[in-house]
C-alpha cells in the first residue's frame, strides 16, 4: 500500500483522491490512507457530508476546506499548500479522472514543481446503477451532462447496441435531455431510472419511460440535487436485482437515544438495513463527584480485597479502564479477581480490555438474570468474601441487595454520573412529537425518561424498540406502546428484532394488497 507523508524541509504532495458514490463505505483502502497522511484536504461542495464526516474521523486533525472555481485557481491553492512541505488531499466526489474539471487540475499542478499522486475512486456510473438495482452490462455508454456532450450521437450508439447509457445530471436538466434521446433514435417507451443520494440510505428511485421524463410526467419532483439516470432494457430487471432498497429498514428514519460516544454501534448496524439513523444524545456521562470512592475501590483489587467485580454497563467498564490509566495500572491489577458482566455488550468491553469474564448469563441478559446465575458465598471455596460493584449514581439497589441474599459483602461503588443532556434543536423535538420519526431505540430506562424529559414522547405511530424488559417496564410507564423488544438485551440484537418487525409489517401490506 503506498504510504503518503509530509516530509519536513521539503516540497509536499498533492493526492487527488475520489471519495466514490457517496458511502463512507466505499473509500478505498488508498484513499484512507491518504486522508490520514494528509495536513489539508480541499473539498467539492458535491462531496456529501457523510463522507466529510467520515474523512475527519479518519484524521481529527485535517483541516477541511470547501473550494469551487476555475481549476486553474483550485489548483493554485492546492499547489500553495503543498510547497510548504504538506500532503495536500484534492478530495472529489466519483472518481478524479472521470471529471474533465478534475481532470484540469491535474494537468495544472502537473505544470509546476510539485509532485501528485491519483487514487480512483469508485465512479458513480458504476456504482450507483448497482445500488438502484440495475446491471448496465459490460457495453454501457457513460455521459456527464454537467460537461457537455452530444444525445443525438450517445442515444443513436445506445439504440444501435440496444445496450445501456449512464448519464450524470441535475433534475432540472433531464426533460430537455430525455428529448434529445428521443430525437436522436431512442424509444420513448424505453425504460428509465432516475436516481440521488445513490448509495446512501437516503437513495431514493424513480422508474419511468424516457417519453414521460421528457413531458415532465414522470413524478421527479421528489428529487433533488445531482441525480444519475440509467436507461435501456436492463432497467425492466430491476424488480429482480434490487438489493439495497429492498432492506428491511430501507428510508426508516430512527431515532438512536444514546449518548455520543456509544451511538456508533447502533447507527452502523441500522445503516446496514438501510435505515437513517438520528442520533439524539440524552445523557451524558461524567466522573462522580468525589474520585476518593472509585480510588480506594480499585486500590482494593490491587491489594486483593475483592473476590468478585461485577460490571452492569459499558460505561462502568469505561469508568475502569480510565480510573487505572489515571493509577497507572493495567489489567494486571485483575490477577485474581473474577468478572461478572451483565450482559454480552458489557463482556465485549470488558474482553477489550484484556481480561476474559467469568460470568456472562446465559439467559435474560438483565441484574436480575445475572443474579439468577451468581453462585452463592461458599466460606470454602471462596476465599475473599467481597464484591466489587461500580455502577452508575442513579443505578438501582436490586443487584446488591441479591448480593447480599447470596452471602456475600457488597462494596458499592458509584463509578459515574449520568446527567440529562441538553434538548435537541426544535426541528427534532418536532418530529419526535409529530411523527416524522419511523421507530426509536430505547436501551435503557435512562434514555426513556430523559427523551421524554428533553424532547416530548415520540408520537404514537412511531415504532417503539427496547432493549429488555426494564426498559420496556420504563416506556409502558410513560405510556408507550412497545412494539420490538428482542430475547437478548443486546445493540445488535435489538436492531435485528426491528429490522424483522419491519419485514414482517411490509409482508402484511403485500399480503394485504394482493
Amino acid at each position: 500500500m503506498t504510504r503518503f507523508r509530509k516530509t519536513v524541509g521539503s516540497t509536499g504532495r498533492v493526492v487527488f483522491v475520489g471519495a466514490g458514490p457517496g458511502d463512507p463505505g466505499m473509500l478505498t483502502a488508498r484513499a484512507t490512507a491518504a486522508i490520514a497522511e494528509a495536513a489539508h484536504v480541499l473539498v467539492d461542495v458535491d462531496v456529501p457530508v457523510a463522507v466529510q464526516d467520515a474523512v475527519r474521523g479518519i484524521n481529527p486533525a485535517v483541516e477541511l476546506v470547501p473550494v469551487s472555481g476555475e481549476p486553474a485557481e483550485v489548483a493554485k491553492g492546492a499547489v500553495a499548500a503543498a510547497k510548504g512541505g504538506a500532503v495536500v488531499v484534492r478530495l472529489v466526489a466519483g472518481d478524479p479522472y472521470t471529471d474533465d474539471a478534475v481532470v484540469k487540475e491535474v494537468l495544472a499542478v502537473g505544470r509546476t514543481s510539485v509532485g501528485f499522486d491519483v487514487v480512483p475512486g469508485v465512479a458513480p456510473a458504476t456504482a450507483v446503477p448497482a445500488f438502484a438495482g440495475v446491471a448496465p452490462g459490460s457495453t454501457a455508454l457513460t455521459a456527464d451532462l454537467r460537461s457537455g456532450v452530444d444525445l443525438a450521437a450517445l442515444a443513436g450508439a445506445t439504440a444501435a447496441t440496444g445496450g445501456t447509457l449512464v448519464l450524470r445530471a441535475t433534475v432540472e436538466e433531464l426533460p430537455d435531455a430525455a428529448g434529445r434521446l428521443v430525437e436522436g433514435g431512442l424509444s420513448g417507451s424505453t425504460p428509465v431510472v432516475v436516481t440521488t443520494g445513490g448509495s446512501s440510505t437516503a437513495q431514493k428511485s424513480v422508474v419511468a419511460k424516457l417519453s414521460a421524463v421528457a413531458e415532465k410526467a414522470a413524478g421527479l419532483d421528489s428529487l433533488t440535487g445531482p441525480v444519475v439516470v440509467t436507461v435501456g432494457a436492463a432497467v425492466d430487471k430491476r424488480a429482480r436485482m434490487s438489493w439495497w432498497e429492498s432492506r428491511p429498514l430501507f428510508g426508516w428514519r430512527v431515532l438512536v437515544p444514546r449518548t455520543k460516544d456509544q451511538a456508533g454501534e447502533m447507527s452502523d448496524r441500522l445503516r446496514a438495513y438501510g435505515a437513517v439513523p438520528v442520533e439524539v444524545p440524552t445523557i451524558a456521562v461524567e466522573p462522580p463527584r468525589s474520585p476518593a470512592q472509585m480510588d480506594r475501590a480499585v486500590k482494593g483489587l490491587v491489594t486483593g480485597r475483592y473476590g468478585w467485580i461485577v460490571f452492569t454497563s459499558v460505561n462502568a467498564v469505561k469508568a475502569v479502564r480510565e480510573k487505572f490509566a489515571e493509577l497507572g495500572l493495567d489489567a494486571r491489577a485483575f490477577a485474581g479477581v473474577k468478572v461478572g458482566c451483565v450482559g454480552e455488550q458489557t463482556a465485549d468491553a470488558v474482553r477489550a480490555f484484556g481480561i476474559v469474564p467469568e460470568l456472562v448469563p446465559v439467559g435474560e441478559q438483565s441484574s436480575q438474570g445475572l443474579l439468577a446465575e451468581f453462585p452463592e458465598y461458599d466460606d470454602v471455596l471462596d476465599p475473599i468474601d467481597r464484591v466489587l460493584l461500580p455502577h452508575a449514581d442513579i443505578a438501582t439497589e436490586v443487584l446488591a441487595a441479591g448480593l447480599v441474599e447470596r452471602g456475600w459483602e457488597v462494596d458499592d461503588v458509584t463509578a459515574y454520573r449520568t446527567v440529562r443532556a441538553a434538548p435537541p434543536a426544535a426541528s427534532v423535538r418536532e418530529a419526535i412529537k409529530g411523527g416524522g420519526f419511523d421507530a426509536v431505540c430505547f436501551t435503557s430506562s435512562s434514555t426513556v425518561r430523559n427523551l421524554v424529559g428533553i424532547a416530548g414522547k415520540p408520537h404514537a405511530k412511531t415504532v417503539v424498540a427496547v432493549i429488555g424488559p426494564a426498559t420496556a417496564a420504563s416506556a409502558q410507564e410513560f405510556g408507550l406502546r412497545v412494539d420490538v423488544q428482542p430475547e437478548t438485551a443486546a445493540v445488535a440484537p435489538l436492531v435485528d428484532a426491528l429490522a424483522e418487525y419491519a419485514l414482517s409489517l411490509r409482508e402484511s401490506e403485500d399480503g394485504e394488497g394482493k
